[in-house]
């Protein structure tokens, strides 16, 4: 069976460093916000070359806490894709704001910056573009228009630590950048994590609160916060993978080149726009043909994922937006083509051209 995702295999290979930094945390007793999370959000914050980073207990969180750390809330509007996974939705909801989409390029699948403009309302207070599967997407862009209407940028980087534009990073062209540690992700912990970046102190000030119930300690609430805070143990864990997140996504970009040379010529590959760096969180590629394509490779034991077959505005959940199909064409048109193929450091050449030949005979 080949999976999505080896981490058996990766941890085989730091397995000495992970043992030796979680019995120096557990000898430390010291479990929660302690210094290894500190380290790792000052480490994290000169990789993004901004001046604060603040270590919460999930993507979602940092979505959701910065999102509220910013001031945007009932009544708000704020500018998305609906070609995402749920979270970044969740956490618009989660303030009382609206979510309002923009369709998607058909290249990188990112949010399309040239539909922007036209879905800002006196309501809109923030643009939270999603850099899907590694991409980058098109930030220059995004804050000019941000800059010429007043709005405050939320970048969703949960799929692309390390990916940047012009050899800079994203996370750091917005007000803030929001990771994920989940497991499976470029840099991923053996549990929940989410790491904020930032340049602006009072909003950085204003989330380490919100992520510990309202307080700054000493067990005064000056809000009503919540319970978000990223473990030592994680945060030791991270701390390993961080000093290889460079090594691991170079050899992402391999895999990527590989598949690339393979493929070109019977799908739709991933793209990688010109100064952009793409960390290929996922290798996606699109196909009429993705439903056999997906069926000869599990009849071959070779694990593939569609992310993501239902775009958010045509989710049950999101019947109250009352949205309907074709509303959004490109995304729509995504989802029903899009196939996602094992990517990982640790992918062996040979199973990139199994899997390749699979599909070249469908």
């Amino acid at each position: 069976m080949v999976p999505m995702v080896d981490l058996k295999k990766q941890f085989s290979e730091i397995k000495e460093e992970v043992f030796n930094i979680l019995t120096e945390i557990l000898e430390s007793a010291h479990y929660i916000l302690g210094p290894k999370v500190s380290e790792l959000e000052t480490l994290i914050a000169r990789y993004h070359g901004v001046s604060e980073a603040v270590g919460v207990a999930s993507g979602t969180d940092a979505l959701h806490l910065s999102i509220d750390a910013l001031g945007i809330g009932e009544g708000d509007e704020v500018i998305t894709t609906p070609f995402t996974f749920f979270a970044t939705v969740e956490a618009i909801l989660y303030t009382g704001a609206m979510p309002v989409f923009v369709d998607i390029e058909p290249d990188t699948l990112n949010i399309d910056v040239s539909k922007i403009e036209a879905k800002i309302t006196d309501k809109t207070r923030a643009i939270l573009p999603v850099h899907i599967f590694g991409h980058p997407a098109d930030m220059e862009e995004i804050m000019k228009i941000a800059n010429k209407h007043g709005l405050k940028v939320i970048e969703d980087c949960a799929q692309a630590f390390g990916a940047g534009i012009k050899g800079r990073k994203v996370g750091s062209f917005g007000d803030v950048g929001c990771f994920s540690f989940y497991p499976s992700k470029n840099l991923g912990a053996y549990g929940d994590g989410g790491m904020i970046t930032l340049n602006d102190s009072s909003v950085a000030d204003e989330t380490r609160k919100l992520r510990n119930h309202g307080s700054k300690g000493a067990y005064r609430h000056e809000a009503v916060g919540f319970n978000s805070r990223l473990d030592e143990i994680q945060a030791g864990i991270l701390l390993v993978k961080f000093r290889r997140i460079d090594e691991y996504n170079r050899k992402r970009r391999e895999k990527a080149a590989l598949y690339n040379k393979l493929l070109s010529n019977r799908v739709k590959c991933p793209v990688e726009k010109e100064d952009a760096y793409h960390v290929y969180h996922q290798y996606t590629i699109m196909s009429p043909m993705r439903d056999k394509i997906q069926k000869a490779l599990k009849d071959r034991g070779i694990s593939s994922v569609i992310y993501y077959s239902i775009p958010l505005h045509l989710q049950e959940a999101m019947k109250f937006m009352g949205h309907r199909e074709g509303d959004f064409p490109v995304a729509e048109k995504a989802s029903r083509e899009v196939l996602s193929l094992p990517i990982y450091p640790e992918l062996e050449e040979s199973v990139i051209r199994e899997i390749s030949e699979i599909i070249i005979d469908v």
